[in-house]
């Protein structure tokens, strides 16, 4: 099959699931399904050969976890394992189908990348490549990264395979019925980040049936050129006599599909539970068919994981993390402080920063170092979208690969030798790059003078496959102390761009009032003029709050805010604000909103330091219980109601483990007793090599004061009763995320309950659900973390 000539042009079939054929086939709950393609290759590849005759074109070879991470111990390595894979799998074609081809399977590692987990972006990178060089040296015809929750492993699996090889890349992600990931991902950002690092197909797979993931492939349809692939599952599988089962037909599972190839679904096939009878349907149905064409809407957007702002619109972009003038700022810099930074980030978003502008130029310091570490650190506690501000090509480069979204370049300027030092890392990784109207003669004096660098800029970035999209011109903001006349110009070039360009513009706003008196004033006024010549994007502090109602107010008169919404939404809040500061809270209220603020914001040093000064005042259980504890239920309160996401939770968390920490030092000096809630036993099931799960919920449990114990991963039904009567706990967390592993959970349940029946049993995972939890006897079922400490507030109340 010529893919290429294919893809997009003629729905292509994918085969079905191998584990869930495997374990139909008798393969012993728990085991590590890649080791059988040395030890039952004939098996697998009569499976292979079983969805080649049902139909489908690209057949995925069985190497989904086999990774050197979750190898380890197995007595395998990720090549031998991958090349045997590939050659099972070519090794079936060439007995049914020489035209199929075969595909590498990269799933996820298994642990978390930072800033979530301890897995380091480039250590993500080279156990993918790793596997990719592998499958490339074994002949694998494409990769299809698969059943990826992180968008930020995505990436690092895309850039693995894109640097090391040319074959076509399939990406689909894993996400749950709300449209986002487990780790808060959106729907938007993930195409948006997919289509900007070049990927060939993209779409969803695994989780849920294809009912309910018609909305969200929709979704996708609607905001990419690209195929959109659906790999789903038959449904979430229940228990039934002892058996793990999935509910949905061939037939149910055919109908959604076909609505969907209506709307332009591309590529199909089958995850969890389904079996070559559903590919057979499914290619007797659509096998050889056209791609229907759709209606993709254009986009201008920048984001991060969870947050997705469109450039359409007018967006505040914070100014104030810039060394210049700032002593302590510098200071913290050189030292490799970060507090300044990420309380000055926190503040700017809190007063309505949608973007936050990230210069960190000093000469004095390691610019990339710092830029990297940033990154990490502002990532870490905000969900908004950064723009990356430097002068330096490899700096930009640099933010840009480890920058988990799409961020803008700020900046490239009409120099051809500045373009080409940026441009191709701006193209390389998806990014939205800012063009100054000004090259090596200066900025030009005339407005037609700057549209003419700002029409170079937009011609050459077309060279570099930079669509206009992506770009955004800042015609540059002049003192009107120096040069009075040239802010006409700024305001004229300005329009010209918008109206004959077509694309986002962008000014530094305060820049216009510099050397005069009453400079808020003039900002002001200057703002308001440049936002009814098209402004998208004002440079601001928004801690100005006369700068963001004028913003507020003139969107309601350029018929931007239709009813006024934001408008007055805006204001309610701030007379809020304005009647919350008149009052005169107690000192003990003070305190904790100190606190509070910095546990809620995930502000780590600053909790330590609050925390150190508390306890000159109160012992560590009142601190536990007044401050650490409420905050981390504020905290729960807003990922419960979907205002945070899974790194802000876990960013929360680990900041009242800097605040436990000074207290737990403090109790050790004056000898006194610890201040755990109570103990909890916490294991991964027997055969499963995947806790991530798991340690959220423990570094979250952790951190409402229960002391966890923690057993790991594969850990068999022996050792977990060993832990909970030496332990003598009350409560026994069991996670699992293979279908193939819930058997052996179910197994340490009932080992558990026969010796010791006063413990009660919490359990989660990918696939699980409430009712299956009630079905192999858990007392509790725990959806997330923080589902998990209101279970522990029940079994071991304070």
């Amino acid at each position: 099959m010529d893919l290429k000539a294919k893809l997009g042009q003629q729905i292509i079939i994918f085969d079905g699931a191998m584990g869930t054929v495997l374990q139909q086939r008798g393969l012993k709950a728990g085991d590590i399904p890649e080791k059988l393609n040395l030890e039952e290759k004939n098996e697998i590849i009569d499976i292979h050969k079983s969805y080649l005759k049902a139909g489908a074109e690209i057949i995925t070879a069985n190497t989904f976890g086999a990774n050197s991470l979750k190898l380890a111990d197995t007595g395998y390595t990720a090549a031998e394992l991958i090349t045997a894979g590939i050659k099972n799998a070519q090794q079936a074609r060439e007995e049914i189908n020489r035209d199929a081809l075969v595909a590498l399977d990269l799933g996820p590692l298994g642990e978390l990348l930072e800033p979530m987990g301890s897995l380091k972006f480039d250590e993500a990178y080279q156990l993918y490549k790793e596997q990719l060089i592998a499958g490339k040296k074994a002949g694998a015809d494409l990769v299809i990264i698969e059943t990826i929750a992180d968008l930020y492993e995505a990436r690092a699996a895309v850039l693995a395979v894109k640097e090391n090889s040319d074959l076509p890349i399939f990406c689909t992600l894993t996400f749950e019925e709300d449209g986002r990931t487990f780790t808060g991902g959106s729907i938007e950002a993930m195409v948006a980040v997919l289509e900007g690092l070049g990927v060939d197909a993209l779409g969803l797979n695994c989780s849920l049936g294809p009912t309910k993931l018609e909305p969200l492939v929709t979704k996708i349809l609607r905001q990419t050129e690209l195929p959109v692939i659906l790999q789903a599952n038959a449904g979430l599988p229940v228990v039934e006599a002892g058996q793990t089962v999935f509910k949905i037909t061939p037939t149910e599972y055919l109908q959604p599909l076909l609505r969907l190839y209506q709307q332009g679904l591309a590529v199909i096939g089958g995850c969890c539970g389904t079996t070559p009878e559903f590919i057979k349907l499914i290619a007797a149905e659509m096998k050889q068919q056209k791609v229907k064409t759709r209606q993709i809407t254009s986009r201008s957007i920048v984001c991060s994981p969870s947050q997705v702002v469109n450039l359409a619109g007018v967006n505040v972009v914070g100014e104030r993390i810039n060394p210049t003038g700032k002593e302590q700022f510098k200071q913290e810099l050189r030292n490799g402080s970060f507090d300044y930074l990420l309380t000055t980030a926190a503040v700017q978003v809190e007063a309505g920063a949608a973007i936050l502008d990230l210069n960190l130029g000093l000469p004095d310091i390691d610019e990339k170092a710092v830029m990297l570490k940033s990154i990490l650190e502002l990532q870490s506690i905000l969900d908004v979208p950064l723009q990356i501000d430097s002068s330096q090509p490899e700096v930009i480069a640099a933010a840009l690969r480890y920058y988990n979204g799409i961020a803008i370049v700020n900046s490239v300027n009409g120099e051809a030798e500045v373009m080409q030092a940026v441009l191709p890392a701006v193209k390389k990784y998806g990014a939205a790059v800012i063009g100054l109207t000004m090259d090596e003669n200066g900025i030009p004096a005339t407005a037609e003078g700057r549209f003419a660098i700002a029409k170079r800029i937009i011609e050459t970035a077309a060279e570099y496959g930079i669509k206009r999209e992506k770009i955004i011109i800042d015609c540059l903001t002049l003192t009107a102390s120096a040069q009075q006349a040239g802010v006409k110009e700024t305001l004229k070039a300005l329009k010209m761009v918008k109206n004959d360009l077509g694309v986002k513009t962008t000014l530094g706003v305060s820049n216009v009032s510099f050397g005069l008196p009453e400079r808020s004033l003039l900002n002001r006024n200057f703002l308001t003029m440049a936002l009814f010549q098209g402004l998208n994007l004002p440079i601001i502090d928004p801690n100005d709050q006369e700068m963001m109602l004028n913003i507020k107010a003139a969107a309601v008169l350029n018929n931007q805010d239709q009813g006024a919404s934001k408008y007055i939404e805006f204001m309610t809040a701030q007379q809020n604000k304005q009647a919350n500061s008149n009052q005169q809270p107690a000192k003990l209220e003070i305190e904790q909103q100190n606190l509070k603020t910095a546990i809620i914001k995930g502000l780590k040093q600053q909790s330590a330091n609050l925390t150190g000064d508390l306890l000159k005042q109160y012992d560590a259980l009142t601190i536990v219980n007044q401050y650490l504890i409420p905050a981390l239920d504020i905290v729960g309160e807003r990922y419960d109601q979907g205002k945070i996401f899974l790194p802000q939770l876990v960013q929360s968390a680990e900041t009242v483990k800097a605040a436990f920490t000074v207290l737990k030092t403090q109790l050790a000096k004056q000898g006194t007793a610890d201040i755990s809630k109570g103990k909890i036993v916490m294991a991964t099931v027997k055969g499963d090599v995947h806790d991530i799960g798991k340690n959220i919920v423990k570094t979250v449990l952790e951190n409402y004061g229960y002391q966890v114990i923690d057993l790991g991963r594969n850990v068999g039904s022996t050792e977990i009763v060993k832990a909970v009567l030496e332990s003598k706990v009350k409560l026994l967390g069991l996670s699992a995320l293979m279908t193939t592993t819930v058997k052996n959970m179910e197994q340490a349940i009932a080992a558990v309950k026969q010796a010791a029946p006063e413990c009660k049993i919490m359990v989660g995972g990918a696939v699980l659900t409430a009712d299956y939890a009630e079905l192999i006897a858990a007392d509790f079922y725990a959806r997330d973390a923080r589902a998990a400490v209101e279970i522990a507030r029940q079994v071991l109340p304070d």
